[in-house]
């Protein structure tokens, strides 16, 4: 044992004096610090990053003489020979007024200069994130070109870009380290929730617009790349306290805490690894939006509405036809034939609703986010081969909205990664797991906590008899509703009693969407993918090839998907390759490329890309830039194996074994329907959804007429023709032009797309018996099916579903974007982008079609900033400003009206401390506004923060 320790002892002594430490800093040509500048042995993997004071210490097991590499963007990179182990390096880099030589690797999967890529790209550095005025860099996203953000919560945020997307945006991809962030369930990214840690932000990518050619189907509208710091160069101990207060009209004020820290060591030059935790609490943008959820047709009309359904507003959702209770009631034994008649002609022909809950009483309005993440790096021959484990941990709470309002408590993502990578490949392959812990469903919470204390029946029963009461004593048709509902909510549970807490608690808990709304997920994402480049052994061009394979491991234990039993298996997989070749003096770039999608339950597809990127003038700082490219997106697991009940319908996935997997048993409540299906219930399966149903809309029409003409009514009737949900596919034209001019940088994108197969929701109505067929006859008598579904239509045993298809239509959108970045003397920077964007498509060949564009036609964004305002104090200014949109989605369609919103901050750095000091504010005008409909309308946000390290 001790001839061990010893020999322990010898190599990890000659390990150390083996290594040669490099101390030194890196200033500006006015002798500021240049924190975060890269510091790196030529030829070699040892390299440093300067800290806030930009001072930097670097060991290597090289001796000199060597030459490091220092570089910083924004500056020109310069080299600096060492000769002496205990040489101190005192590097000052010049100004490079340019910003198109930064590099990124997203646009091609190779580094390139930004003036090269061949589509529009936009970026956030280090440098960025401290001059945000936003409360994290996530939230300082919505300020670059393209960006438009879709908030459901304070901690939830989702990208938009070239829109079509809600909360829910499937056609955009989020990578963290290579990893997909995106819900194995739910197939959106989450925002942030298991994303990056500020303090470990090296730099992310933004890439607007189809990018399916090298990254997938899933990169259909934009993809976001985050990369962290290496633990080799970024090493040491670096935390954040942030702690503030939001305003909002509804929630008032409320504290807000954000904190975090950072530990990276190198232990040599073969290993190092890093951790990282950060937790963030407060108090949520309250949801009181309490106008009628159909914005059409009940504008202006509040709760004294007799069929009120409020957006914020859940449990009133349970809605019958008042003369159809008598049926009920008859049936019942609850009243006579001679009362019958007399409820008859009394009751009107129109629905009325429950009383709601609002959604403050239904979820403590608390948002908590807690991310934990590790790595272990190994790099076994000490060049730039890499081994690499990390594990990412992201839980807490949060609001989602999607069909309904869904509060995510106590949710738990995890994702772990091996990976091998080096110059010119990687290999990684990685699982993503999560639990849907205590999460529940805000709108079935509602309908069930009424259900506790009356049943529907029961209740709407009470409505009717004291309605008929009410009119034969006098009453208005006003004063009688008004009396009916006083009556039937007698004994009506009040938020904030005992009972009203047990009751709550109960069905939050219960899985079972008659009795519960909790929402149940133990699903997984497995995901494995590869490149390599081959430009060091083949030089004429750079080629590139890659693939990828998925597989979904679906399990909501039947409460969302036809899960329940057995877990759905779903595969993809896909190759590509590209190629680049520079001609004319290597100032024109051409880049071709070209890869193959397939999925279990569709054919494969290719989708090509090809672009020119060609750079003029002296010092080619003018680039022009030309792309076009297919690409497809498969339908999501949603889009197919959805078996959802969100009660004012069901979603339903289109994929030919869900139809069969989904049956429900529903009561017939009419006399007339019992005799023609032999009993009181029947059974029906999704393909009765698909293939036996009413559009929505003759549905209506029919609904509206069929109290005073039954056969004109029934004339109105359509069948619903829908297909099953197949691959959508765009084109994509993309010109483009980045130029500099002394201090001013700028930007230039058009684009133009147009979408086929584009997917889509429709709605439908599903009759409980007969056959749905083009104007039935109502009067062809019993035994015929058309008139069966009219009965069925007429006494209300139908089913509404939502269901997953394409439409027939071709959409097309089209955007332009410009941005400019100026520096202005004494340090200052002026920065300012402008997005015009805008969809069209023949509405009267798909008149129930919804694009979904949720999109501004109109945005600028601006901000000035000083990094260096006197010594160690910087500042900055945003503000951005977009036109009002019309908001479409499953859940309310409507308008949200136009956003002024102005950002501000101030930063002093204490170097003795090597920390920084910022005090922000966000919508500092208080003028609150909304992103997404149905959700809280976004206040003010003060904070300060302190960041150790940085």
């Amino acid at each position: 044992m001790r001839i061990y320790h010893l020999f322990v002892t010898l190599l990890f002594c000659a390990l150390t004096f083996a290594q040669t430490t490099i101390t030194g800093s890196v200033k500006d040509s006015k002798n500021e610090p240049i924190p975060g500048a890269n510091v790196k042995v030529a030829g070699e993997s040892a390299a440093a990053v300067t800290d806030a004071d930009g001072k930097f210490t670097l060991k290597t097991s090289k001796k000199p003489p060597f030459t490091l590499e220092i570089s910083s963007i924004g500056f020109a990179t310069q080299k600096v020979q060492v000769t002496s182990a205990s040489q101190k390096v005192d590097a000052v880099l010049q100004n490079e007024d340019t910003r198109l030589d930064e590099i990124v690797i997203s646009a091609s999967r190779t580094p390139e200069r930004i003036r090269e890529s061949p589509v529009t790209i936009e970026r956030m550095t280090v440098k960025d994130i401290k001059r945000s005025a936003s409360p994290t860099f996530y939230d300082g996203l919505e300020n670059l070109k393209e960006v438009h953000m879709n908030t459901s919560s304070m901690s939830f945020k989702s990208i938009n870009t070239r829109g079509f997307a809600t909360v829910a945006n499937t056609r955009f991809m989020q990578l963290v380290d290579g990893m997909d962030n995106s819900s194995p369930l739910l197939n959106f990214v989450l925002g942030n929730l298991i994303g990056i840690s500020e303090i470990d932000v090296q730099s992310v990518e933004l890439l607007p617009g189809a990018s399916s050619a090298l990254y997938g189907a899933n990169a259909f509208n934009g993809i976001l790349f985050m990369t962290s710091k290496s633990p080799f160069t970024s090493q040491g101990v670096s935390a954040y306290v942030k702690y503030g207060q939001t305003s909002q009209r509804a929630a008032g004020t409320n504290e807000y805490a954000d904190y975090g820290v950072r530990v990276a060591h190198a232990f040599n030059k073969n290993f190092a690894a890093k951790a990282n935790f950060s937790f963030m609490t407060g108090t949520d943008w309250f949801a009181t939006d309490y106008r009628d959820r159909d914005l059409v047709n009940n504008v202006g009309l509040d709760r004294s509405f007799h069929n009120y359904n409020g957006i914020n507003v859940y449990g009133d959702e349970a809605s019958t036809n008042l003369r159809g209770v008598a049926t009920g009631l008859l049936n019942a034994g609850a009243i006579t034939p001679a009362q019958f008649a007399v409820f008859q002609q009394i009751l009107p022909n129109y629905n009325v609703s429950r009383t709601g809950y609002n959604e403050v009483d239904l979820t403590d309005n608390k948002v908590r986010n807690a991310k934990v993440d590790f790595s272990l790096h190994f790099k076994p021959w000490g060049d730039d081969n890499e081994i690499i484990w990390q594990s990412k941990f992201g839980f807490g709470n949060t609001v989602y909205q999607g069909a309904n309002r869904y509060y995510l408590n106590g949710f738990f993502m995890q994702q772990h990664k091996l990976e091998f990578k080096g110059k010119n490949y990687f290999v990684r392959g990685y699982f993503t797991t999560e639990d849907g812990g205590n999460s529940y469903d805000m709108m079935f919470t509602g309908l069930n906590v009424n259900r506790q204390w009356k049943s529907d029946a029961q209740w709407f029963g009470q409505y009717a008899g004291a309605y008929v009461q009410s009119t034969l004593a006098g009453a208005t048709p006003a004063q009688a509703h008004a009396a009916a509902r006083g009556v039937a909510d007698t004994g009506r549970l009040i938020p904030g009693t005992p009972e009203f807490q047990a009751a709550f608690n109960r069905v939050i808990a219960d899985p079972d969407v008659l009795t519960g709304s909790r929402l149940v997920d133990d699903s997984k994402l497995y995901h494995s993918d590869a490149n390599y480049n081959f430009k060091d052994l083949v030089k004429f061009a750079e080629i590139q090839v890659g693939g990828s394979f998925r597989m979904y491991e679906l399990n909501s234990l039947g409460r969302i998907y036809t899960d329940k039993g057995t877990d759905i298996l779903y595969r993809e997989y896909g190759i590509y390759t590209q190629i680049q070749k520079k001609f004319m003096d290597d100032r024109l770039k051409f880049t071709g490329s070209i890869r193959y999608d397939k999925s279990q339950n569709f054919d494969g597809d290719y989708s090509p890309r090809l672009s020119l990127v060609y750079s003029a003038g002296e010092q080619r700082n003018h680039n022009f830039r030309a792309s076009f490219q297919t690409g497809f997106r498969n339908p999501t697991t949603q889009d197919q194996y959805i078996g959802f009940n969100v009660g004012s319908a069901v979603l339903l996935g289109s994929a030919p074994d869900n139809l069969d997997r989904y049956t429900e048993t529903l009561p017939i409540t009419s006399a007339s329907g019992q005799a023609i299906v032999g009993g009181t219930s029947t059974t029906i399966n999704g393909n009765n959804a698909y293939f036996n149903s009413y559009t929505a809309a003759s549905a209506a029409q029919f609904a509206a007429l069929a109290g005073t003409d039954p056969v004109a009514a029934s004339a109105l009737l359509r069948r619903a023709n829908v297909n099953l949900v197949q691959p959508e596919t765009v084109k994509a034209f993309e010109l483009g032009y980045r130029g500099q001019i002394k201090n001013l940088s700028y930007d230039i994108t058009g684009y133009y797309n147009i979408y086929n197969d584009f997917i889509g929701n429709v709605n439908v109505v599903t009759p409980l018996y007969g056959v749905a067929q083009d104007a039935p006859n109502p009067l062809a008598g019993p035994t015929d099916t058309g008139a069966q579904s009219v009965d069925a239509l007429a006494t209300g045993n139908t089913r509404v579903f939502q269901l997953y298809t394409n439409t027939g239509v071709e959409v097309r959108s089209l955007g332009f974007g410009a941005g400019f970045n100026y520096r202005l003397p004494k340090n200052f920077e002026f920065s300012a982008n402008y997005n015009f964007a805008e969809f069209d498509y023949d509405q009267d060949q798909d008149p129930g079609f919804e694009a979904g564009f949720n999109t501004p036609k109109h945005r600028v964004k601006a901000s000035i900033s000083n990094d260096n305002l006197f010594k160690n104090f910087g500042f900055s200014i945003s503000g951005r400003w977009n036109t009002g949109y019309r908001w479409e989605s499953t859940f309310v369609d409507g308008w949200i009206d136009e956003a002024t919103v102005f950002d501000a901050q101030i930063n002093y750095n204490i170097p003795k401390l090597k920390s920084v000091l910022k005090i922000g504010a966000t919508n500092i005008l208080g003028n609150e506004y909304q992103q997404v409909l149905g959700a809280g309308f976004i206040g003010s946000q003060y904070f300060a923060s302190l960041t150790i390290n940085p």
